[in-house]
């Protein structure tokens, strides 16, 4: 879904950063209800922070799953920890890092900036979501059998 909108250029002619483009596609994608002013907050995750730290497609993929797993606030359950572990962890084993200054070192080119880099936190984003729907539906609601 999201990786999808990516592909096709989402964001490049309104030209967002990468922690933009990952919040406001997936705003799009997974209808998560956010207006224009609350997608400010990822302006300045882009870049790493403006540091070269974490992704900031990794920021605001944190930011989705927090969107859609945390009912009131974080310490209700580890079920957001484990989801952003699980992100950090797939995407260091694809990509190498989840740094942004050696993902630019490897995987930003003049032409297309940071797509790799995003298009790959898309689609791990993506897989994450898509099996927890699938986990969430085949729950046993309360007051249905599991025969």
């Amino acid at each position: 879904m999201l990786k999808e909108l990516l592909e096709t250029g989402y964001g490049v002619k309104e030209d967002l950063n990468c922690a933009e483009k990952i919040l406001y596609g997936a705003n799009r994608a997974y209808q998560l209800g956010f207006d224009r002013d609350d997608l400010k907050v990822a302006a300045g995750f882009g870049g790493g922070m403006a540091i070269e730290s974490v992704c900031g497609a990794l920021t605001a993929s944190i930011m989705v799953l927090s969107r859609l797993y945390v009912q009131d606030r974080a310490h209700e359950s580890d079920r957001i920890k484990d989801l952003v572990k699980e992100l950090f962890d797939l995407y260091a084993e694809e990509m190498g890092s989840i740094i942004c200054a050696p993902l630019k070192e490897q995987h930003r080119t003049k032409e297309t900036g940071c797509h790799t880099v995003i298009v790959k936190a898309a689609e791990i984003l993506d897989t994450i979501i898509a099996r927890n729907q699938q986990d969430a539906s085949e729950e046993v609601k309360p007051g249905e059998d599991s025969a």
